[in-house]
């Protein structure tokens, strides 16, 4: 064999001999093939703990029949196992294997494409040894199992991140070395998996790598984007999407399912069968098949499973008839319905079309991973299937409001197919599926229009209107009818359907009590099925708070209903005069929604906010009515980051400081030993260490700008850092506007005075901007313009860069944050439900300015008010701003109104800018009067950010806050997180793999 080259060692000749016995059978699992006769190879690890050095154990199963595996272990060495430690050169046997033998390139040369493909098949090798362990341990003890439904995991690359929890780096990077190349650059041929946008799927990925290193028995479920989000360019005009091309090479992490295949439906209609039960037939029937990634632990064998979903139609659909008949688009129109479902991630929702296909993503994840999770449970029942144990065994939890459909698919499965009784089957479901809020403001909160979803899932329409009658049958119960002006509020906010007629029974009663209050007073009320929402029209996305998914704004939105509504201005005089003499038509009635946050309390056993404030804000505000009706449901888990990814794998130079003045590796399991640098922060040796660190990570990102930009920056210069997705409440228009007005002072200064003034900065910007967002776009738009206006001034130098990082991912993340100085987390007080960036600059020794919102008022605790800018309104403020604007009553801060004249002034260029000043403009209407209080923080802004520079010239200041902003990081890992869920929504057990 070719790899026989390699090796070099006793060892290493042990394993090629082993690898020529291995080879030569063929895995199913694995994906070896030859002429040789099949057998299937399943890989265990060994470690006396998690710091020892593990083995690798190669063991042959037949797929035949026991006497036939009997027969096939006894070929080998001494029976069942043969042991050999993994080096680098039984490593490079390996790769030097799969580049062979399974191919995705032509022959000829070993180039960096080819040797990724062929090094993460090797790994994917060695994690299917653990994987296979974890799934039939899981299987043998049928423990109770979390299963986590998120319509996003914002993986990231996955070669480093597995070799660093298998704890092979050093191995795959000697073996890479034999062969040519190095590991890195190996590893930056992996395209980012776009399954993903923003903190949602980010959060999504830390939980399954923390469920994995801390042993939990746990899944992740979600779909399959062929097209991912989209690829961002940044050309003159701003931004630019373009598909995501991720899968156009293949995958070589993913392993396809075809045996695991799950029916779902659309459309049809519900009847009644003559035993009384009720089906759903016809319609449109697809199919969604699994394709599985190993999500490997930290120095454990345990590796769990993220099942991704695609869709597609039996073949038997494809309309032959009409295909040979030149009729080709029609002939393929089911297996184009089926496939687009997973195309795109939030795709626009503009159009009716648009909002079909996004309620058809969110119940086919629900379906089909209900359907699964049914399937495993009645498998590991082992025949004696006890349905009111499955809460017992099965946790599910539904990441923001996208999974809710779990609820009535599941309560559709046990009821239709499994046969049970309504009462049985609610307490099952109640008990099962729980529900993370990432949403603080009541109009933000996701709905469907009734219309689409009763035409597309007429079932569950019907069981959604029975949970709304059973929700109002407990409100009549808690409040009575004793004070109905209260009764019919809590209805009109706490029903799941809105505008809505109530049961017939309860609106005879209300009719009744409105009759006996007018008898007695002649005071009366209206029922009202409308909430109190600013929403304005039946969009299934408003106004995110957090990154859950992508959408316009509220007013904006709103703007657009607002036009349409306009009159023209001029009239005929005539029409003006039948205007005043004939009755105005009535105005619509106002649409028919389903509100999925309030099914998502009502039908899950626990409702838990992101952080500390978030879930005040949420048991006080969002949900105030649940939370009276029901308290024990409410918690608080505030988010985390995975201090493997984020810190240890991503920042090696600054993860080997740690470990030596901590003394132990033990901090990246235990992250609470990161408060010990506290010991050592005057200490000028850890201090110069420190700064050699951060300037070691700057370098690269100064190459990494140059490269993908143009711009040349200074490394020396402090590197401030603000990357997430582009929306008008996360205010990087408060930002570049603060820039604005610093390079108008600079500009009005004498070289001199700006050397002594300011300290040189590189402002860095990256995020996308949702496709059909266009104020978010117009920010894009205006600081790439800002930046190559001051990137070109030459009195200006060094002394300041802007610069906008294009296509921002995790792999840029991961380069970013280890070299950031400053990082702005700047969001109107009491819109970000958490952020958990702030807690990945904060670990990495990166100083925080922000407002007290989300996970930055935690992070400020921990970290110290003293290493953590604070500046702007706080949250309990906000409301009464608004009403200080909307009453004209607002001053705008002269400094504001002085960098609003420059930027029109045509400083930046011929673009108009009056669109995007606008909306910081007005004291009222849609797309104005400043909602995000962009003017009204603007000179506590800038004067904080005075603060900076001073505090940024004392270096052994700064660099001392940098070390205790890491010290103080230790409790926003998702390790604690995670133990929390599985504590107290899950009641999961930790589950080592023997």
């Amino acid at each position: 064999m070719a790899a026989s080259s390699y090796s070099a060692t006793p060892t290493a000749m042990r394993a090629e001999t082993l690898t020529r016995c291995c080879y030569s059978t063929t895995s199913r699992l694995i994906g070896f093939s030859s002429l040789h006769t099949s057998s299937k190879l399943l890989f265990t690890t060994s470690s006396d703990s998690r710091r020892a050095k593990r083995s690798l154990y190669i063991k042959s199963a037949s797929s035949v029949p026991e006497q036939a595996l009997q027969d096939t272990s006894t070929r080998l060495d001494e029976g069942d196992l043969v042991s050999f430690t993994p080096d680098a050169a039984s490593i490079a046997s390996s790769i030097k294997y799969h580049a062979e033998f399974t191919p995705a390139f032509s022959p000829e040369k070993f180039e960096l494409p080819k040797a990724f493909f062929a090094t993460a098949q090797s790994v994917r090798d060695a994690l299917i040894i653990n994987w296979n362990a974890t799934y039939d341990y899981y299987e043998k003890k049928n423990v109770k199992q979390a299963y986590y439904l998120s319509m996003e995991f914002l993986q990231g690359r996955a070669l480093l991140n597995a070799v660093g929890n298998l704890e092979l780096t050093g191995a795959y990077g000697e073996a890479l070395k034999k062969l040519g190349h190095d590991l890195e650059n190996v590893a930056s041929q992996e395209p980012d998996a776009a399954l993903g946008n923003g903190g949602l799927g980010r959060l999504a990925s830390c939980f399954l790598d923390s469920l994995a290193t801390l042993d939990y028995p746990a899944w992740g479920y979600g779909l399959r984007y062929k097209y991912g989000l989209f690829k961002q360019r940044i050309t003159k005009d701003g931004q630019e999407e373009v598909a995501e091309d991720w899968l156009e090479m293949g995958n070589p992490w993913e392993i396809v399912r075809n045996d695991v295949l799950y029916p779902v439906k659309f459309y049809g209609k519900v009847v009644t069968a003559s035993d009384g039960k009720r089906h759903w037939i016809g319609g449109e029937d697809i199919q969604a098949v699994a394709y599985d990634v190993p999500i490997p632990g930290y120095k454990t064998k345990t590796t769990i499973n993220l099942r991704l979903w695609s869709t597609k139609v039996a073949s038997e659909l494809l309309d032959l008839h009409a295909f040979n008949s030149g009729e080709h688009t029609a002939a393929c129109e089911a297996q184009s319905n089926a496939e687009k479902i997973c195309y795109i991630l939030y795709p626009g929702d503009e159009s009716a079309e648009g909002k079909i296909l996004r309620l058809k993503q969110q119940y086919t994840l629900c379906s089909a991973s209900l359907q699964d999770i049914v399937a495993q449970f009645e498998r590991r029942s082992q025949g004696q299937v006890k349905w009111d144990e499955f809460p017992e065994k099965v946790a599910v939890q539904m990441n923001d409001t996208h999974p809710t459909l779990c609820i009535p698919e599941l309560m559709r499965i046990l009821i239709d197919l499994k046969g049970m009784s309504w009462k049985e089957a609610w307490n099952i479901t109640q008990r099962t599926v729980a529900y993370t809020n990432h949403t603080v403001l009541p109009e933000a909160l996701e709905k469907w229009s009734y219309e689409l979803m009763q035409k597309l899932l007429p079932r569950h329409v019907e069981i959604i209107e029975m949970i709304d009658e059973q929700l109002v049958d407990d409100i009549l119960s808690k409040y009575g009818t004793s004070n109905p002006e209260i009764l019919v509020k809590k209805l009109n906010t706490m029903r799941i359907l809105e505008n809505i007629d109530l049961p017939a029974s309860v609106t005879d009663l209300l009719v009744k009590l409105q009759e006996n209050k007018a008898d007695d007073s002649s005071e009366s009320f209206e029922v009202d099925d409308s909430s109190e929402s600013l929403e304005a029209d039946d969009s299934s996305e408003s106004l995110e708070a957090d990154d859950s998914s992508e959408s316009l704004p509220i007013h904006d939105e709103a703007a657009l209903v607002d036009e349409d509504n306009e009159h023209e201005e001029e009239e005929d005089i005539e029409k003006k005069k039948d205007a005043i003499t004939e009755p105005s038509p009535p105005p619509p009635p106002p649409p028919k929604m389903v509100r999925m946050a309030n099914l998502c309390v009502v039908g899950g056993h626990a409702v838990n906010g992101v952080a500390e404030i978030h879930s005040e804000i949420v048991k006080e505000e969002v949900f105030n009515d649940f939370y009276e009706l029901w308290p024990e449901k409410f918690q608080n888990k505030t988010n985390g980051v995975t201090p493997r990814r984020w810190i240890r794998f991503c920042n090696p130079n600054l993860s080997d400081i740690i470990t030596k003045w901590i003394g132990t590796e033990d901090w990246v399991l235990k992250t609470e030993k990161l408060a010990e640098l506290r010991k050592f922060v005057d200490i000028e040796d850890l201090q110069i260490e420190w700064r050699r660190a951060k300037r070691s990570n700057k370098t690269k990102v100064a190459s990494f700008i140059k490269e993908k930009t143009g711009y040349s920056v200074n490394a020396d210069a402090m590197f401030d850092i603000q990357v997430k997705r582009i929306h008008e409440y996360k205010r990087q228009l408060l930002n570049i506007l603060g820039i604005v007005y610093r390079y108008k002072k600079m500009k009005e200064m004498t070289a001199v005075e700006r050397q002594a003034n300011y300290v040189p900065r590189v402002c860095i910007f990256g995020g996308k901007a949702f496709a059909t967002y266009v104020q978010a776009k117009r920010i894009v738009k205006f600081i790439t313009d800002v930046g190559a206006t001051i990137n070109h001034d030459p009195e200006i130098g060094d002394l300041l860069k802007v610069v906008f990082i294009p296509d921002y991912n995790v792999s840029v993340a991961e380069l970013l944050i280890p070299a950031s100085e400053l990082s702005q987390h700047i969001s109107t007080a009491g819109m970000e439900a958490s952020g958990t960036s702030n807690m990945k600059f904060a670990m990495n020794g990166c100083v925080l300015i922000g407002t007290l919102d989300g996970a930055n008022v935690e992070i400020r605790e921990e970290v110290g008010e003293d290493n953590f800018f604070l500046f702007g309104a706080e949250a309990h403020e906000v409301a009464a701003l608004r009403k200080e604007r909307a009453e004209g009553k607002f001053v705008p801060d002269k400094r504001f109104v002085e960098v609003k004249e420059f930027v029109r002034s045509g400083a930046f260029g011929s673009y108009n800018y009056d669109e995007l000043l606008g909306s910081l403009e007005g004291n009222e209407g849609f797309g104005r009067a400043d909602y995000f209080l962009v003017g009204k923080d603007f000179p506590s802004y800038i004067e904080c950010q005075e603060k900076v520079d001073e505090a940024y010239r004392d270096q052994k200041r700064w660099t001392r806050m940098s070390i205790l902003n890491t010290a103080g990081s230790y409790k926003f890992s998702s390790d604690r997180t995670i133990h929390e869920y599985a504590r107290d929504i899950w009641n999961v057990q930790h589950l080592e793999i023997p």
